[in-house]
């Protein structure tokens, strides 16, 4: 990395950091921290949750399988957009009409406070844990473009470039300041700006890697028997019908999803919110995983993780590089602030609610989510710098999160449908899953105590179809587990009445219209990059002409930002008037 691509990596996180600044005034209550004030515009969740999905790890993890498998690695990322589009059909819609301010409030209403202590204990843990990988992840990618001088503080010997170490902890500190000040106003104005930042920078790579890979004739040539092909690699039909199906649970359960749906102002929003986010799925994964794709056809013989930076840094011009960086950064600090902000809203809602009853000033609950959000992110950059240090770690927390994490959302998207399942389904589906999960895990692994005798067979096709297990044991369970107590049960669960309460308060409130100024913030984050990259385009005479045409591009949407930000404030003018 060059010089110009510090500075656009430097401008870029300044940038975030004011977003952060400039919505740390507006969060007066805990509403306007953890759910925008339910003022949310429906395209701006819809963006939100699209980059909740990124993280380093997209280009690390996917990246590799599209370098090493080739299109199987879109296919796979194809199910995400049909995932959310089936949630936007039936899931996104209930979640907005509930009234409430965090998913927390509703699982503790529908299952009670010791289900709330589970879900924030475990859920909290394994999803941190994989934000912080994440974090971990993006520090790997960056410093290996950094070497730095032998008298540096914040070298590491061992390699000559930038320590792993410091860099978890610049990254981890931006996007926990950020977060920590402007809530989910300033998560989810972020990522929309990293939306547009992480796109364009890829559309820019494309036609570069295109050219270095010799044109379509001999992309496809010099591409291996079934690269082209849409499973391989391990990964069959019934993988992907499976990755669909628990992604409909993760998307229409997972917290961060939730928050993003509560935090619009009407259910159809929250449904338009998702289909936009499954539009966007099935178009966008063959452009940003085509580069590794292309790449492998310039070196074979690459590590397939580092596929999507080598290919970059071999056609990229000065501050290009720099900016994709930043499209990187951007794709992890979506997956960590999002994390963070709403397990944080969790951790609060109890205070907030005591709080309440005492009459004491709302921002008092701000600012005890503020030291929760500051807490959260030092667990998560803590968590980070062990990484090295926790040796198989990762691997546990992959195994327990299929069996565990899936099965303790499931009983969320069934309470949304039925009105018979209550407490126990919480418990029992759990508690299914774990003992499932032993038996195929450990009982039936080569050396468990089952892989002989009666279960020898089943013991065999375990072990050849690990995929297939996780799925039996986090998707095929739970469903027939919930479905088993839906009909078993014979009355409606206290916990439903407790929703309905939370519809008939949420049905007599007057009707929000969405922020306005959040399309304005956006047209003047994209014209502040097109400006530095006009200057760049200045400053570089090799990179001159791809540099100038992203600075355009950058202006063109800025200005066509802008204008839309106007007519929507002139049509809304108008209908006060009339009203």
């Amino acid at each position: 990395m060059l010089l110009s691509d510090y500075v656009v990596l430097a401008l870029y996180l300044a940038g975030m950091l004011g977003i952060g600044v400039f919505y740390a005034f507006r969060n007066t209550n805990m509403s306007a921290m953890f759910t925008a004030g339910g003022q949310s515009p429906w395209w701006v969740a819809g963006l939100s949750s699209f980059m909740t999905m990124f993280s380093a790890g997209t280009f690390v993890v996917w990246g590799g399988i599209a370098y090493k498998y080739g299109l199987v690695a879109v296919f796979i990322n194809f199910t995400y957009g049909i995932a959310a589009i089936i949630v936007g059909w039936t899931i996104a819609g209930k979640w907005a009409e509930m009234g409430i301010r965090t998913p927390a409030q509703y699982v503790e209403a529908r299952f009670g406070k010791a289900a709330l202590r589970v879900y924030i204990s475990v859920m909290m843990f394994f999803r941190l844990t994989g934000s912080a990988t994440s974090l971990y992840a993006l520090s790997i990618l960056f410093v290996a473009l950094v070497p730095l001088p032998e008298d540096n503080f914040f070298r590491n010997p061992e390699t000559g470039n930038l320590s792993v170490f410091w860099m978890s902890i610049i990254f981890g500190a931006v996007i926990v300041c950020y977060t920590m000040a402007g809530g989910l106003w300033a998560v989810l104005i972020t990522d929309v700006v990293q939306f547009i930042v992480l796109n364009l920078a890829v559309l820019f790579l494309l036609p570069m890697m295109f050219g270095a890979a010799g044109g379509a004739g001999d992309i496809f040539e010099g591409a291996p028997a079934g690269f082209f092909s849409p499973v391989g690699g391990g990964y069959g039909w019934l993988f992907l019908i499976g990755w669909t199906a628990i992604h409909v649970f993760k998307i229409g359960a997972d917290w961060a999803f939730d928050q993003r749906f509560i935090s619009v102002t009407s259910p159809r929003d929250a449904r338009r919110s998702a289909y936009l986010f499954g539009v966007l799925y099935l178009v966008s994964p063959l452009l940003w995983l085509a580069p590794p794709l292309m790449y492998r056809m310039i070196d074979p013989s690459a590590p397939p993780e580092q596929a999507y930076i080598l290919g970059a840094q071999s056609v990229l011009p000065a501050g290009m590089l720099g900016l994709l960086m930043a499209a990187m950064f951007s794709a992890t600090a979506s997956k960590v602030s999002s994390e963070i902000n709403v397990f944080a809203g969790a951790l609060t809602e109890p205070f907030a609610q005591r709080i309440e009853k005492l009459g004491g000033a709302a921002i008092r609950a701000v600012w005890v989510g503020r030291v929760f959000t500051l807490l959260l992110g030092a667990f998560v950059i803590l968590i980070a710098v062990a990484v090295p240090a926790m040796g198989g770690a990762e691997k546990v927390i992959v195994v327990a999160t299929s069996f565990i994490v899936g099965p303790l959302v499931a009983p969320s998207v069934f309470g949304l449908f039925s009105r018979r399942i209550d407490a126990n389904a919480v418990w029992i589906t759990l508690g299914v899953a774990i003992a499932l999960g032993v038996f195929f895990k450990i009982g039936l692994a080569p050396s468990g105590p089952f892989a002989e005798g009666a279960f020898k067979g089943l013991a065999a096709w375990a072990q050849a179809n690990p995929r297939e297990t996780d799925l039996v044991v986090g998707l095929v369970s739970p469903i027939l587990v919930l479905t088993g107590m839906h009909f078993l049960s014979p009355a409606t669960a206290k916990g439903a009445l407790k929703i309905d309460a939370f519809r008939s308060e949420a049905a007599r409130r007057v009707g929000k219209k969405p922020a306005g100024e959040a399309g304005a913030i956006v047209a003047g984050a994209l014209a502040v990059s097109g400006v530095v990259m006009g200057v760049l385009a200045v400053l570089d005479t090799e990179g001159r002409t791809p540099l100038a045409i992203f600075a355009i591009v950058l202006l063109a949407l800025a200005g066509a930002g802008a204008t839309f930000h106007d007519r929507q404030v002139q049509r809304s003018r108008l209908r006060e008037a009339a009203v």
